[in-house]
């Protein structure tokens, strides 16, 4: 294969793909070394950064993929005259403990909130945003939650280790954080409130119950430690 071809063929892997196309599968198309694709990903995303256009490449959710631009997002949704993809405040932040406390049982997780996450947890699993682990081995099996790839993506990480730490999120101002979560579509910023999600009639084992069985998981595997815990992240960078 010419060597003056590859750039052009890994643009159209990456523009065909319907989500980020990781490194290796590249390498294992084209057949080459994976060191000289991971030298033309960074060359690409050098020369779109330079050539400002509206869209770039970015490494994201342990893939590649074009996307477009941040800034540009206000046009976007106007030609698709789609409603945005909200989330309620306690959405986010029952999200927010997932990602950093990972892997966590519905009952940390309430611990930490104060109040029942049930109907939290329905609707992140709905959106995809978090997934079930397993079952933590203790009395009750309880299930055990984490983020899921499609987290990464909405996001724009490139994996958990990605993610800012707690420290980080804290010193940004409250418009510095509305404008990131705008920005992914996790909030509205012409929507003043969107409804917490309802809670749940049935106690935690019976909406673990239902919600394992919509999930198609009822026999879960033990859920194993995350390498990329939260307190990593806490004490990254």
């Amino acid at each position: 294969m010419e060597n003056q071809r590859l750039p052009a063929i890994i643009e159209a892997l990456i523009f065909a793909a319907e989500a980020p196309l990781p490194l290796e599968k590249i390498r294992e198309i084209l057949d080459v070394p994976k060191k000289e694709v991971q030298g033309i990903l960074e060359q690409l995303r050098a020369d779109y950064a330079k050539q400002e256009r509206g869209f770039t490449l970015v490494e994201v959710a342990e893939g590649w993929q074009f996307r477009t631009r941040p800034e540009y997002a206000p046009w976007i949704r106007k030609m698709k005259k789609a409603k945005t993809f909200a989330l309620s405040q306690p959405a986010l932040e029952t999200l927010a403990v997932i990602a950093y406390k990972q892997p966590i049982m519905r009952s940390e997780i309430e611990k930490i909130r104060g109040v029942d996450s049930g109907g939290v947890l329905r609707t992140l699993l709905e959106k995809k945003l978090i997934k079930i682990l397993g079952r933590k081995d203790i009395p009750g099996r309880p299930l055990v939650y984490g983020t899921s790839r499609h987290f990464l993506e909405t996001f724009g990480l490139k994996d958990l280790t990605s993610l800012p730490t707690i420290k980080e999120m804290e010193s940004l101002g409250a418009g510095e954080r509305e404008k990131i979560l705008s920005t992914n579509g996790l909030i509205d910023p012409d929507q003043e409130n969107v409804p917490e999600e309802a809670g749940d009639d049935l106690g935690p084992q019976e909406t673990e119950r239902e919600l394992t069985k919509e999930e198609g998981k009822e026999n879960l595997p033990e859920a194993k430690t995350n390498e990329q815990s939260s307190e990593n992240i806490e004490n990254s960078g």
